[in-house]
């Protein structure tokens, strides 16, 4: 059993001079000592011997093998905000950062400090998700974000932050701001090493020149072994400073049997560093010290620009976090205000919205008239006018004048939230593509290491004093970094570029299915049409006014909530209403009452037929042609007026196909509508195929015969519940975003402007993604086996093959950068 040691520990066993756990040097009054793989390990502190016997308690040192950096000290103090961390535990604090994923089940979004290498996020995981109550855990090391499910009957958020705090990390709520000050370390430590790569390689050329420009018997022996011995110090920082991330995640790499893209890196600077060492102390004929700073100096200026482009391109998701005001002006009863924090809002509050701020919640305008500037969350740059009764969402701009919002939905529950949960999802998924090019790159990085073996064997034949350095140019002329970034930063760039467009990618495969699907599949009624019955014609009787058999029809459909009466009620918009008495619903015929003492009837032909006992006109018949419905209202004396509806096709539908149409793209429309109604539509946009009268199983099935088809990928367009096995059966599946939450939950693609035309530019933005990560690919094979050969040959020198690797690998990330400026034409 591992214990933590007594001061009485054998003094054989505890000469360490810097603590196991966290490096720093040790007091020498210090006795802290934790029994670690059968040897007592000495610490600095009685934080870092609790840490440590807990991480030996929950069996989990293989973190001290795996590690290739030290965490940071135990000593700092505590963050205010943790210090009390049943705080945590309140449902008032958690509604910003927590959310329910079951009855009993909640998911946090935190963020980790203290994450210094791929070990600390293999420590974390493991401890966590022993802890008992722990349904899951995720970290993504790169943004050192954690998502945390837990089921709250068996564990506290409190005790799962006291979990990490125990083994040497600090989790908070996750926030924009928080996550942006990790990524400003980043580039701030990033950016000191290459001042001193930088500075250093300065220096030492200003010693190297010489000794190359110098001619025989010009320069001494003793001012040449000077020159090597200032190089060697000028070096030294920039091989164990500059250099270090290339060498701690190689050793890392090796420690877990695999071999990383820094592997060839730490082996060439390393080998060439170390020659040069030797040289210098036996007095050799070469030193390469030039070339390794010159090396690390382009490598990581390659680096840091990537770094940057990487940042820049997956800020759009860290925006959204940034959308929502800290706080809010909220009403009291009495009609005074008070400034309120946005996560203490709840559903039926009432805020007031000044011209130019960000709206707190998704609500409902109560009071004012304004405009709404909604891009950042549909697409749309154009203003959205707001009046009393129109819904507004979080994170919306008010353009022009106050609004009086009611709060409807807070928290994890509104559409902004929505937007970055399945943002996140997609994010936190590897398409095949990527995998299969990290596949070519880990095998390309095998075959280099046996390359360059042999071509120092060959080189010891041919000449043995180029022997060395030529090595060294086979390993840092090879840029398998750039494999593996060609796919990664061109889908995360075009991720952001189309949320920016109002279409929101939710799975990993989306951008590669889309760009490659060859069968497009379309639901009608909400989809190709706005889903809602309009009034497109309309026909009175007798000379009758057409806008008074408006206010009549309106007037008997005002309690109904049939889509139809919506439809009817909408004709009748802005017009006085008279009053009704004695109104009546009869279920599947229609409506009566009284206006003005006249008995009056609204619905089918049929039904209004009896109230007069006349016969249907024949302009019904003539009216329906098409698969319209036909609304009629008359009263005892006779027909009044019918009205025709149809669900109005999206202006940009008929667009959309004809770009179909030209690119020899098939479609087909499928639809549990009437026969009439979804051929009208097929005919109006010149669909391929129409189906009618189709149940969400048969949609299904037909989407699964045509995908056993050789080479077919196909693609679903969709909205409602009854499109959600379909959507899930389709190689791609894109949904409304104004459908159902299941339709929006099972597609990989949402439409969050409800436009099709943002249907048309994802497709040509997917395309042009495909197209440049083709472009990177063979960018990447071109060079690697053009720049491998020329280097076994010996006519590329180290710090030609270092300007060279660094610059392959900026290419491939300003290529995908390319993708921001997309054309207005997509």
């Amino acid at each position: 059993m591992n214990t933590a040691v007594s001061e009485t520990a054998s003094p054989a066993a505890v000469e360490d001079a810097d603590c196991y756990h966290c490096g720093l040097p040790i007091p020498p009054e210090t006795r802290h000592y934790v029994q670690i793989d059968g040897r007592p390990r000495r610490m600095c502190c009685v934080g870092c011997e609790a840490v440590a016997q807990s991480i030996v308690d929950n069996k989990l040192t293989d973190y001290y093998r795996h590690r290739d950096a030290m965490p940071e000290s135990r000593r700092e103090a505590m963050p205010q905000e943790l210090q009390e961390l049943g705080l945590f535990d309140h449902p008032d604090f958690q509604k910003t950062f927590v959310r329910p994923v079951g009855e009993h089940e909640r998911e946090a979004s935190l963020i980790l400090e203290g994450i210094t290498c791929a070990a600390c996020v293999w420590l974390n995981e493991q401890h966590v998700a022993r802890q008992p109550g722990v349904r899951g855990i995720d970290i993504n090391y790169a943004t050192r974000r954690a998502r945390v499910r837990w089921d709250e009957r068996e564990i506290k958020l409190s005790d799962i932050l006291a979990a990490v705090q125990a083994i040497g990390y600090r989790a908070y709520p996750y926030d924009a701001e928080r996550s942006e000050q990790v990524a400003h370390r980043e580039r701030r430590s990033m950016l000191w090493r290459v001042f001193v790569a930088g500075f250093g390689m300065m220096q030492v050329m200003m010693y190297a020149i010489p000794v190359y420009m110098a001619g025989d018997g010009d320069m001494g022996a003793d001012i040449e072994l000077l020159m090597r011995w200032a190089s060697l110090v000028l070096t030294l920082p920039v091989v164990f400073y500059s250099a270090a991330p290339f060498f701690q995640r190689a050793l890392r790499d090796v420690r877990l049997r695999r071999l990383g893209m820094d592997v060839p890196v730490a082996l060439g600077v390393g080998s060439a560093f170390a020659a040069s060492v030797w040289a210098t102390l036996t007095g050799g004929p070469e030193v390469y010290f030039d070339s390794v700073t010159m090396f690390v100096f382009f490598l990581l200026c390659g680096r840091y620009l990537e770094m940057l482009a990487r940042q820049k391109a997956v800020r759009g998701v860290e925006e959204l976090g940034k959308v929502l005001p800290v706080f809010a002006e909220r009403l009291a009863a009495d009609g005074s205000t008070e400034k309120v924090p946005v996560s203490q809002l709840e559903p039926g509050d009432r805020v007031r919205v000044r011209p130019g701020e960000v709206i707190p919640a998704d609500g409902v305008v109560a009071e004012g008239e304004s405009e709404a500037n909604e891009a950042l969350l549909t697409g749309e740059s154009r203003p959205v006018v707001k009046r009393p009764g129109a819904e507004v969402t979080g994170g919306s701009i008010n353009v022009a004048s106050p609004l009086l919002v009611e709060v409807l939905k807070v928290g994890d529950s509104t559409r902004l939230a929505a937007i970055r949960q399945l943002m996140d999802r997609a994010t936190a998924e590897k398409p095949r593509i990527a995998t299969q090019a990290d596949r070519v790159a880990r095998v390309f990085i095998v075959t280099l290491l046996a390359l360059a073996a042999a071509t120092w064997m060959a080189w010891q034949f041919v000449d043995p004093d180029r022997a060395l350095w030529v090595f060294v140019s086979v390993l840092v002329v090879a840029c398998p970094c750039a494999l593996s970034l060609a796919t990664p930063t061109a889908l995360t760039v075009a991720t952001d570029v189309l949320a920016r467009m109002g279409v929101l990618i939710t799975r990993g495969h989306a951008i590669e299915a889309l760009a490659g699907a060859n069968l497009y599949v379309f639901d009608k009624t909400g989809t190709l049409t706005y889903g809602r019955m309009q009034v497109d014609a309309v026909r009175v009787f007798d000379g009758g006014d057409e806008a008074r058999a408006r206010a009549l029809a309106g007037a008997l459909e005002q309690a109904s909530e049939h889509a139809v009466a919506a439809g009817v009620r909408l004709a009748a918009d802005g017009l006085p209403l008279p009053a009704v008495e004695g109104l009546r619903a009869v279920t599947g015929q229609g409506v009566e009452g009284r206006i003005e003492g006249r008995p009056l009837r609204i619905g089918r032909p049929s039904f209004v037929a009896e109230l007069g006992a006349s016969p249907v006109p024949e302009a019904v018949a003539t009216l329906e042609e098409g698969g319209a419905t036909v609304v009629a209202l008359g009263s005892a004396d006779g027909w009044i007026a019918l009205f025709r509806l149809a669900d109005v096709v999206r202006d940009d539908a008929p667009e959309l196909f004809r770009r179909f149409a030209g690119e020899r793209v098939p479609t087909a429309i499928l639809s549990g509508d009437a026969p009439a109604a979804v051929n009208a539509v097929a005919r109006r946009i010149g669909a391929g195929e129409a189906h009618a009268g189709m149940t969400p199983q048969d949609k299904q099935a037909w989407v699964e015969a045509r995908q056993r088809e050789p080479g077919a990928m196909v693609a679903m367009v969709g909205d409602g519940v009854n499109d959600a096995p379909v959507l899930a059966q389709a190689h791609v599946s894109v949904a409304m975003g104004g459908g159902t939450d299941l339709a929006r939950n099972q597609a990989d693609v949402v439409l969050l402007s409800e436009s099709l035309a943002g249907l048309s530019g994802a497709i040509g933005l997917a395309r042009r993604t495909l197209a440049v990560v083709r472009q990177n690919l063979w960018w990447s094979f071109i060079y690697n086996f053009t720049s491998v050969p020329l280097a076994m040959l010996g006519l590329i020198t180290p710090w030609m093959a270092g300007i060279g690797m660094a610059a392959s690998s900026l290419l491939v990330v300003l290529n995908a950068l390319r993708l921001q400026a997309r054309p207005s034409s997509i």
